[in-house]
């Protein structure tokens, strides 16, 4: 059982199910640990038809009804988008926990199936299961994803019920998901009733602001915060980033970029350098965009090319769109849309 969980840890699946096979010739019987360490195995398109021996294994044992391991069967069916298998799993499982829960829900939402997973969702309070943070937050993802407002303030609601509103990942799932279902209203009134607001409250507001369009608010937000002594992170400077670059800021968006490293400490990493160059590519400042990416202390990924490829496209610089591409095309040749761009230069 050890060796398997070794092997299907650091991903030999193969070698983690021959081991399983030559344990079962050699006599030994498998226990619950070693069927859910075997599944965790279970995790490439390959291996379904492994994973269903395991599983006629599990039943075989007596042991699908256990709730541990019926959850393990529901996330490896869920893995190859076997929804009914995965649901057939769910209700042979004599009791279910918010993590079977959960899993189940996560399953129908990786799916696109955001209806039944709010169905679920209901079932599980009518069966009296406790909600836990993860299941909140998936639900509140899952609103946020299909613009779901009005499923979206019912899960708030339960939120509040529970006591998770005060809880910093789940408070900022809650701002994301009033972003994304267009209600800035509901995300700031929740944002300033907050008794506590740490960093992660203030990334969410000023990401919200940055990607509804109003900039001067989201940079606004951003010096409101330094004033109450709140320190910026990574994902701070990403929406101010974000944030000058769509409205086009160039001298702030570069104060910023630099004050990141200078004054706070903090690395810019490769979606930071992107967001420069978008702000250069959108401002029409193109050779700056290109120093920018030649001057990465790291290789420039193809979102980096894109990047400055669009912003040729919108100013014109066919020669400039040629060496993009051609870089773009160096990291992912089959990437069509830089065709695409390219072609709508001429």
């Amino acid at each position: 059982t050890a060796m398997i969980a070794a092997y299907a840890d650091h991903g030999y699946c193969k070698e983690a199910f021959q081991l399983f096979q030559q344990m079962q010739l050699e006599g030994a019987i498998p226990n619950k640990i070693t069927f859910v360490s075997i599944l965790n195995a279970c995790v490439s398109p390959v291996t379904i038809a492994e994973g269903k021996i395991i599983h006629a294994h599990i039943v075989d044992c007596g042991f699908e009804s256990d709730v541990v391991l019926g959850t393990a069967i529901v996330k490896m069916y869920g893995m190859y988008g076997h929804l009914k298998d995965a649901h057939r799993a769910f209700r042979q499982m004599q009791q279910h926990d918010a993590i079977s829960w959960t899993t189940l829900i996560m399953v129908y939402v990786e799916h696109g199936h955001w209806e039944e997973a709010i169905g679920l969702f209901r079932q599980m309070q009518l069966q009296e299961v406790m909600p836990d943070m993860v299941t909140f937050i998936t639900m509140l993802d899952t609103c946020a994803s299909w613009a779901a407002l009005k499923e979206g303030k019912l899960i708030h609601a339960h939120i509040v019920e529970s006591g998770f509103e005060a809880n910093t990942t789940v408070g900022a799932a809650i701002i994301n998901m009033y972003s994304k279902c267009g209600s800035l209203e509901d995300a700031s009134k929740f944002f300033n009733n907050l008794q506590h607001q740490d960093v992660l409250f203030w990334n969410a507001m000023i990401a919200t602001y940055a990607q509804h369009g109003h900039c001067n608010v989201a940079i606004e937000l951003f010096q409101q915060m330094q004033l109450k002594g709140i320190l910026p992170d990574e994902g701070t400077f990403l929406s101010i980033l974000f944030a000058c670059s769509h409205a086009g800021l160039v001298d702030e968006g570069c104060h910023y970029f630099i004050s990141m490293s200078q004054d706070h400490g903090i690395v810019p990493t490769m979606e930071h350098y992107n967001c420069m160059i978008d702000l250069f590519g959108r401002s029409g400042h193109l050779a700056e965009g290109q120093d920018m990416i030649n001057k990465m202390p790291c290789e420039p990924t193809a979102t980096a090319w894109m990047a400055l490829l669009g912003a040729c496209r919108a100013h014109g610089h066919v020669d400039l769109a040629h060496h993009a591409s051609e870089c773009i095309l160096e990291f992912e040749p089959q990437n069509s849309a830089a065709f695409v761009l390219l072609s709508n230069i001429y």
